[in-house]
């Protein structure tokens, strides 16, 4: 017969050596961040970390039900002042941004990085576009912000309110190509481009009444911390190897 087998008790020392192990982790962290050269850390700060602050501040007070005095003001300015030529633009910038236009665009460029011999990029778009789609929708559910009622509207949308859907997906859409051109000579123009690509798509919700301020604010923000966030996890496999040197 065998003997009884009982199990085995862990050494003492393990409980002693833990808060060690626990001091170890966080001296590595700190060197980590002694380490991170200042232009890492600036863009960790002004992409991730104060959007985050931002959009909390925004999102608790729309949790709380609680109104932005200068929105609707600014609203109905805007509504009294706004052209034919703006209001039209509008229109085009509704269905130009819309799901059937941007769900093509989030298929399609993955797709043709794929087929380009692109992997990361692929990897990059398909999280970055997809990754923002799904979390503004997510949100959407979370706050269930009703939509403006100042006047009568020229598009039919439903749906919550907060975020708004078209501007976080081109917000993405600028922030992905932009990401892509930084190491190239197209950088500026391509973030010029991007930022007023942006801008138009967040105005021309407000123009026809189917977003708060905040609304395209907050998508904005949500673009940018999820496709930098996304960035700064696959930026090893995405910079060219003589990006440095460059």
């Amino acid at each position: 017969m065998h003997p009884p087998q009982f199990p085995r008790i862990p050494p003492l020392y393990r409980s002693y050596t833990a808060p060690l192990h626990a001091a170890a982790m966080t001296d590595s962290l700190t060197d980590l961040v002694r380490r991170a050269q200042p232009a890492t850390l600036l863009r960790l700060f002004l992409g991730i970390l104060l959007p985050l602050i931002v959009l909390g501040l925004i999102g608790e007070d729309v949790l709380e039900k609680e109104r932005f005095a200068f929105e609707t003001p600014a609203m109905l300015w805007l509504h009294g002042h706004a052209g034919g030529a703006l209001t039209a633009f509008s229109v085009f910038m509704n269905y130009f941004g819309g799901p059937v236009v941007m769900g093509v665009v989030i298929v399609l460029l993955p797709t043709i990085f794929w087929f380009t011999r692109h992997r990361p990029q692929a990897l990059f778009a398909l999280l970055a576009l997809g990754g923002a789609a799904g979390v503004q929708a997510i949100m959407k559910r979370i706050f269930q912000r009703p939509r403006p009622e100042l006047w009568p509207r020229l598009v039919a949308e439903t749906g919550a309110s907060f975020p708004s859907g078209h501007s976080t997906v081109a917000a993405a859409l600028a922030v992905l190509v932009v990401l892509l051109l930084w190491h190239t000579r197209l950088r500026w123009p391509a973030l010029v481009l991007g930022a007023g690509y942006y801008a138009l798509m967040a105005l021309s919700r407000v123009v026809l009444g189917v977003h708060y301020p905040t609304d395209v604010l907050a998508g904005g923000l949500t673009s940018l911390v999820w496709v930098l966030g996304t960035y700064q996890i696959l930026r090893g496999r995405l910079l060219p190897r003589n990006a440095g040197r460059a």
